[in-house]
């Protein structure tokens, strides 16, 4: 077995790992590099490797820095079935036809400042058309079931509890005769989180590829998390002002509605206008709704309550879909809370609305997750004096406040505590998704636990197990 490391190594973002195993090419993630613009562009439009060579693709979930390149990929000639969880299907068949369309949408605008300026025009990496047709390709399969993708090759998805659908991926191949498992983490969540269950117990394997986002730091109390919202949503009620919330669609969107909702019903916070201004989100939380087979224990019995009928779309919220109610939000009177897409702020319509709010110092700029580096939620988390958006600068004079505790990613002592167990056991671990030192600081700790060989690749190395 021969892994070589593409992507989502030395970072947290653009997933993408090669595995060949008994003369089989699978692609592990094929996810969106997100940073300075035009290193973006070039990254995710130019393969490693010949497209067409790619046997099997597999997608531990639908986020799109692990998901969100495969147009690009099927329109470059991979003809390789896409496999996943019928969860994860059912969120890209949403995801990505929008990654198309905000990126068509994004081209458009620059093109039009381009074209004042005598430029030339630019092309968007993929379109929606590009999107939809690779959903043609994704299979999806439950968890816990074997599924032979190649002779001798079979994949296993366990519940990773990252996000509705997400995975951990077992590749089992025999070698030479001898069988050789590989463990892919994916994104680990965080136990406790609402709405999805907890990460399944690591399974055995003899070779770990575990993320690190969080490797050097543990995560504030899951109520801390709470505290501090219903702090920020007191603070503009009395100043009159609004909370913007960069979030991702998929995840973090719903758990943080499902928070106000149990905040709401348990009377711990005052009634305060709520928007949800994505329409992917609202793609999204009708496949939370189609997948209760996703849910934990505490959100089944919510949902069971007479009261708490609906605990993604509840009376106070309201959900935005057409650009006109979007820019009325704008001008609309204070106070609101605005839940918008993009989490890193690189796209979509909460870059306007943080261009309206971000210069008020009554306003609050709530940031929910981890930060890419040179993105504008990096510069914003960092409160940079000023930042720029659409290519204008405006002073950040809004309140900025850090709620890590609604990560939906597994922190340090998670992530030691899940891959305990399996210490003895493993052969080589490799520990990837995560910035230089979190991915250091994880891999400390994985020797400390008794791992034996303990590697943090760079991008394009080359392992043979």
């Amino acid at each position: 077995m021969i892994i070589t490391f593409l992507g989502g190594v030395g970072t947290v973002t653009g997933s993408m790992y090669l595995v060949h195993t008994n003369r089989t090419n699978i692609l592990l993630e094929c996810g969106l590099f997100q940073g300075k613009r035009q290193e973006s562009y070039d990254r995710n439009k130019h393969f490693d490797f010949d497209t067409r060579q790619i046997d099997a693709v597999v997608l531990s979930h639908a986020h799109i820095d692990h998901s969100g390149n495969l147009p690009n990929l099927v329109a470059q000639g991979c003809t390789a079935p896409i496999y996943t969880t019928h969860a994860t299907r059912d969120l890209c068949a949403s995801m990505l036809p929008d990654s198309g369309r905000i990126q068509e949408s994004d081209v458009a605008y620059a093109n039009k400042k381009r074209a004042r300026k005598g430029e030339p025009p630019v092309a968007p990496l993929y379109t929606e058309d590009d999107a939809l047709y690779a959903l043609q390709r994704i299979v999806g399969i439950g968890y816990n079931h074997s599924l032979e993708i190649a002779r001798d090759v079979h994949i296993t998805f366990f519940d990773a509890g990252h996000i509705l659908g997400s995975a951990m991926v077992l590749i089992e191949s025999k070698e030479r005769g001898r069988p050789v498992r590989l463990l892919f983490s994916g994104d680990l969540g965080q136990p406790g989180l609402s709405i999805v269950r907890d990460p399944t117990p690591m399974p055995p394997s003899d070779y770990l590829m575990i993320e690190s986002t969080y490797g050097d730091r543990e995560h504030p109390e899951v109520n801390d998390g709470r505290e501090l919202l219903a702090g920020a949503i007191n603070h503009v009620i009395k100043r009159d002002g609004r909370i913007i919330i960069p979030a991702f669609a998929v995840g973090r969107t719903q758990e943080i509605v499902y928070t106000l909702h149990e905040m709401h019903y348990k009377g711990q916070i005052p009634d305060i206008p709520i928007y949800v201004d994505s329409p992917l989100a609202m793609n999204v939380t009708e496949v939370f709704r189609q997948h209760p087979e996703c849910y934990d224990r505490e959100t089944r019995l919510l949902l069971e309550a007479v009261e708490s009928s609906d605990p993604l779309g509840f009376r106070r919220l309201k959900y935005v879909r057409n650009v006109e109610e979007s820019k009325a939000l704008n001008t609309a009177p204070n106070p609101m809370i605005i839940i918008s897409a993009s989490g890193m702020a690189e796209a979509g319509r909460v870059q306007h609305h943080l261009k309206h709010a971000i210069t008020n110092p009554n306003n609050i700029v709530l940031i929910t997750g981890w930060q890419a580096p040179n993105t504008l939620g990096r510069r914003i988390a960092e409160r940079e004096p000023v930042v720029r958006i659409f290519g204008e600068e405006f002073p950040l004079r809004a309140d900025v406040r850090i709620a890590y505790g609604y990560s939906a990613h597994a922190d340090r002592q998670n992530l030691l505590d899940w891959a305990g167990p399996q210490s003895t056991a493993n052969q080589a671990t490799f520990v990837v998704h995560g910035d230089p030192q979190p991915a250091q600081a994880l891999a400390n700790g994985l020797r400390e636990l008794g791992y034996r060989r303990v590697e943090v690749p760079t991008r394009g190395e080359v392992v043979k197990l």
